[in-house]
């Protein structure tokens, strides 16, 4: 009893002890801070530079979501004065306390903490706040202390007003979504660069630019489908039914003013079918989803076998027919007259044509799909438009029909052709697929060779050595079959070099990247005239030999430590237009001397499906009211990209100064800068920034 007794008074004693030593410790004696105010017209910096003495720290400003500890912050009073974004830190020292199963976040040393602070008073006033911190060393943590300041602001506002520039800054409010950042290399990034974010009106060209670039997109949609049900029209199923069409509403149509109405109406009720197609597609899906779908293993899987049923069915294998049942239903109620009627003869048009209009139409909406956004309705509505002028035009003047060529063999030409063109197009989805996974089943030697064998056999077939079944007799070869004979083999001819390496500009972006090939350099390593790739111990070569960085971290350091900008690009395994301008840009004079020898380049994929560690899963709002789950080192870049720059397109580049902060050339992508002489440019651009805060 009396041993248990002493050892609850020791243990009383101890705590008591401890706590009271805590409170005798006073913080300023660990930690000297020294608080000034650097104001540039209406650009305010308060700046906190401290100094910790050895075997103390002070937690970070942002912490892990799980942690207990109190987070160092500069408080300002509230005040219609001035707006406040969010503070500034260098990265934090992360580790992992076992004692206390829970993950810190801290400095010590000497380090500098920034907020940086709108002014919008026309007057000068008075700004009042606190430096706060929690002082800790390995075994406690003292109470959190704050230091108070003030300072005198002079008045900015009239000048800004003169200047036109928006003084409404409550976007950059200080951003609560920082407390679950995925990790301590987006912690760093996007809440604790070390100079300040690009302003208002970088802001507002670069939302204008993203617009620019979706309606850029949207147009070459429409263009492409467009032309997709012009080909269609040329098929066996539909080239047909214009005369047929055509007769029936000269025959029903009262007056010419009558065909020319009922012409229209069946013009209108073709792309209200198609459209209506697209928008369920659209609403189905939804928006977001449907972007994510060009890097998922299981879309592209089923989309390459989907095609390839499509080409064999356009090479006359089978047809692709719907019930017959929706047919009749569908005939029947054209025989209704009226308005009523003529829609559902444009129904019945497009069930009967199905076998030829549906494999283009999946294709069309499969690549719409992996677009995104308004994409399949766009596609839909310019396919449908394509297919539509003929039959209201020809039933609106009758008399254009004698200039149409006449139904034949070459009819089912156009189908064969489509069908290898669709069967070569399959292959990039399969590859899609192989490169998110890094399988490296299908290598670009392989790619290559596949694309070389079906456009062979589609040369044998235009000259007439092959035939497939529902072809006529072919006695005389046609001139137009005769050049596209001739272009195709030119097209094989081309495809050939590039088994040994030849960049294939042409087609860049179909076949997988340079890199992901069988023979990297080239067979036997061939050499390069742009230079050769030096490894480096976190490098790995990249398109024309550039060594890359795949993590931010390293090369932020490595850029720091060289002296030069670090170049990020936020890119994708499957992404077409990054493969395009890596092929066609990066390697041109004037482009590949700047990226080689004074640029750091840091490569990150954002449908790299390899898993993150465990400790580095999080769930993030991606948007308001919007989560997702960090798993994977893809969907880090990805949530990195979104919430640093709100945007989430491919290819897309910034230039970072020796801190991580973003210079004032702004963002580069495919669209805007898809020119080396523009590339350049920007390049140049981002060199002299960096020289100028060196």
């Amino acid at each position: 009893m009396i041993k248990f007794i002493s050892l609850f008074l020791l243990v009383i004693f101890t705590v008591t002890t401890n706590g009271l030593y805590a409170q005798m410790q006073n913080p300023e004696d660990k930690v000297k801070s020294s608080i000034r105010l650097e104001q540039n017209d209406c650009e305010l910096s308060i700046i906190v530079d401290v100094d910790i003495v050895d075997g103390w720290h002070i937690n970070s400003h942002v912490l892990p979501e799980e942690s207990f500890s109190i987070p160092s912050n500069i408080l300002l009073n509230k005040s219609s004065n001035y707006t406040v974004s969010r503070l500034i830190e260098p990265k934090p020292i992360i580790e992992y306390d076992e004692e206390a199963e829970e993950t810190l976040s801290y400095h010590h040393h000497k380090f500098t903490l920034t907020r940086k602070v709108t002014s919008k008073s026309f007057k000068d006033y008075t700004l009042k706040g606190v430096f706060s911190f929690q002082t800790c060393d390995s075994s406690k943590c003292l109470p959190e202390h704050e230091v108070p300041f003030e300072f005198k602001v002079k008045k900015c506002g009239p000048e800004m007003e003169l200047r036109g520039e928006d003084t409404d800054n409550t976007k950059n409010q200080e951003d609560t979504t920082s407390v679950t950042a995925i990790s301590d290399t987006i912690d760093s990034v996007t809440e604790t660069p070390t100079a300040p974010t690009k302003s208002d009106k970088v802001e507002k060209e670069d939302k204008q630019e993203e617009e620019e670039e979706e309606g850029k997109s949207m147009w070459l949609i429409f263009f492409l489908s467009f032309l997709s049900g012009f080909a269609a029209l040329l098929t066996p199923c539909v080239f047909p039914m214009i005369p047929m069409t055509v007769s029936f509403f000269t025959k029903q149509s009262k007056s010419k003013a009558a065909g020319i109405r009922n012409a229209i109406i069946y013009g209108i009720s073709i792309i209200l079918i198609y459209v209506i197609l697209g928008t369920i597609v659209t609403s189905v899906f939804g928006y977001d989803a449907l972007n994510a779908l060009s890097t998922d293993v299981t879309f592209n899987l089923i989309f390459f076998v989907l095609l390839v049923v499509f080409a064999i069915s356009f090479m006359g294998a089978f047809e692709i027919r719907l019930p017959s049942s929706w047919l009749n239903k569908a005939d029947q109620a054209s025989d209704k007259g009226g308005i009523i009627g003529i829609f559902f003869m444009a129904l019945a048009l497009a069930l009967v044509s199905f076998s030829c209009t549906g494999p283009i139409v999946g294709t069309l909406l499969v690549e719409s799909a992996t677009i995104g956004g308004m994409a399949p309705f766009v596609g839909m509505f310019g396919f449908s438009l394509a297919l539509a002028l003929p039959f209201s035009l020809f039933a609106a003047f009758p008399g254009w029909m004698n200039s149409l060529p006449k139904s034949g063999g070459w009819l089912n030409t156009v189908k064969v052709v489509l069908g290898f063109l669709e069967l070569a197009f399959a292959f990039k989805f399969l590859s899609n697929a192989d490169l998110v996974v890094d399988a490296h089943l299908l290598e670009r030697e392989l790619f290559i060779a596949i694309w070389i064998g079906i456009f062979l056999t589609l040369t044998l077939y235009l000259f007439g050595f092959i035939r497939l079944p529902h072809d006529s007799p072919t006695e005389n070869l046609s001139v137009g079959r005769s050049m596209l004979g001739i272009s195709t083999l030119i097209f094989v001819i081309y495809l050939l070099p590039g088994m040994w390496g030849a960049p294939l500009n042409l087609i860049s972006g179909f076949p997988p990247p340079s890199t992901y090939a069988e023979s990297p350099f080239g067979v036997g390593g061939g050499s390069d005239a742009s230079g050769a790739y030096i490894p480096g111990e976190d490098t790995h070569p990249g398109p024309h030999k550039l060594p890359l960085f795949d993590d931010f971290d390293k090369a932020l350091a490595y850029s720091k430590k060289v002296g030069k900008p670090l170049f990020i690009d936020f890119t994708g395994k499957a992404c077409v237009n990054c493969r395009k301008m890596e092929n066609t840009v990066w390697g041109k004079p004037g482009v590949i001397e700047k990226l080689r020898n004074e640029l750091v380049i840091v490569s990150l994929y954002v449908d790299d499906k390899k898993k993150l560690p465990k400790k580095e899963h999080k769930t993030v709002e991606y948007a308001p009211g919007k989560f997702k789950k960090i798993t994977q080192v893809g969907h880090k870049w990805s949530y990195f990209q979104q919430s640093r720059y709100k945007t989430n397109t491919q290819p897309y580049y910034r230039m970072l100064g020796p801190n991580g902060e973003d210079l004032s050339n702004g963002s580069a992508d495919y669209e805007h800068h898809g020119t080396a002489k523009k590339f350049q440019k920007w390049l140049e651009s981002g060199l002299k920034a960096y020289k100028k805060i060196q």
